[in-house]
């Protein structure tokens, strides 16, 4: 919910003269998020907001779209000619020197980077400093509330509980020789979330031995693989509660068909759970001493461990990713890889550590969330995994 007082509160803390947001089309997805417009709204001309530190906002909107802000507080300026709504955006941040925007220097962050190069060369020409607005972002899009942290943990127990369902699939159908393919594991993991009411973006990862090396395989009916005694397996799965606010839950797990794991399997496995280990370890260290951590230092700790095992080739992607409503939220990344994560890991988000090492032969990837509390609490959310779970096993 828009909160003006809380807006104004963190740009003076964030020591920001205003934050202009601005849309054209809906491309700035996260403007109108902080904004509360409805995702059905129609917007197909462009408009700006400008929110001071003090004082009162003003909004510039086109005049066939005259109420498309109406719902926020603040004096209406209108235009209709490309020179109005120029000279509009000029005056909306005129007593303004330091502004925030979705934008990110030389483009490091894609994640926050919302408004088109044009229309920041327009607003720097006015003679403004504009500056990344992504921990204003994450401030009022990532963290959740105290009823998505129980969402969370409700989601939890069924994610979790997927795993079981699956090893147990695995192990039933593979006894005496038989098989199972990844999509019908993958399509009982469905079936499970669907049976205690919750949804996701995407069906879940199951790879068998290669597969298991693709971080982002797909398998599909009829041209995936049979998993068989003897297989390695790596389930990567994600869902929420299919309620308002639901936030989600995203863990990896691997296992072996067998009743006990070739140390190939588990040489590599103690690599990458000593790297999540480390990722976890910087982060509570971080907060229990009130030391100010940044997203890409996380990755960096992870990836410093997988390194010198002579395994850093083979980690090809971030540590991990935010975590809120989508899969992948609008907080701060684990990420000193593909991006230099600069916004601080703030109290009340939520974030996968993911390390991962990927070999032609197979792939092995650890994955749990981690929740900071509003008191600095850190929580580790999952069940962290071990070992390589043996499949054969009778528990």
């Amino acid at each position: 919910m828009f909160d003006l007082n809380q807006i104004q509160l963190a740009l003076r803390e964030f020591q920001l003269d205003g934050w202009l947001l601005y849309d054209f089309r809906g491309l700035n997805v996260l403007a109108h998020r902080v904004l509360d417009i409805r995702p059905d709204s129609v917007a197909s001309r462009r408009f700006a907001y400008f929110i001071p530190a003090v004082g009162d906002p003003k909004k510039l909107v086109h005049r066939i779209e005259l109420a498309s802000l109406d719902h926020l507080p603040g004096e209406k300026v209108v235009y209709l000619k490309w020179q109005e709504l120029e000279s509009g955006l000029e005056d909306l941040c005129r007593s303004a020197s330091k502004i925030a925007m979705e934008y990110s220097p030389r483009n490091g962050n894609p994640y926050v980077s919302r408004v088109d190069g044009g229309t920041i060369e327009l607003v720097k020409s006015f003679g403004k400093e504009i500056v990344s607005s992504g921990d204003l972002i994450q401030y009022f899009e990532a963290r959740w509330s105290p009823s998505q942290w129980q969402l969370h943990l409700q989601a939890d127990v069924h994610t979790r509980m997927a795993f079981e369902l699956a090893w147990e699939m695995i192990a039933k159908r593979t006894a005496g020789g038989g098989s199972v393919t990844e999509s019908e594991v993958q399509s009982m993991i469905m079936d499970h979330f669907h049976a205690n009411g919750m949804t996701t973006y995407h069906p879940p990862i199951v790879g068998v031995n290669e597969n298991s090396g693709d971080p982002h395989y797909e398998p599909f009916p009829g041209k995936d693989r049979p998993i068989r005694e003897n297989d390695f397996v790596l389930i990567d799965l994600w869902a929420k509660m299919d309620v308002a606010d639901g936030v989600y839950s995203d863990l990896t797990k691997v296992g072996f068909v067998g009743d006990s794991v070739p140390e190939s399997y588990e040489k590599v496995f103690r690599v990458v759970a000593d790297a999540r280990d480390a990722g976890i370890a910087i982060v509570k260290d971080s907060f229990e001493n009130g030391k100010c951590l940044y997203g890409w230092q996380v990755d960096q700790a992870t990836r410093d461990v997988i390194q010198a095992a002579g395994y850093g080739d083979y980690f090809v992607h971030r540590t991990g990713h935010n975590i809120g409503q989508e899969t992948h939220g609008n907080g701060a990344h684990m990420d000193n890889l593909e991006t230099q994560e600069d916004r601080t890991v703030m109290r009340q988000t939520c974030f996968s550590i993911e390390p991962g090492i990927y070999l032609p032969e197979f792939g092995i990837r650890s994955e749990v969330d981690v929740y900071v509390d509003e008191n600095g609490k850190v929580w580790v959310t999952g069940g962290v995994q071990n070992s390589v779970h043996p499949i054969l096993t009778a528990e």
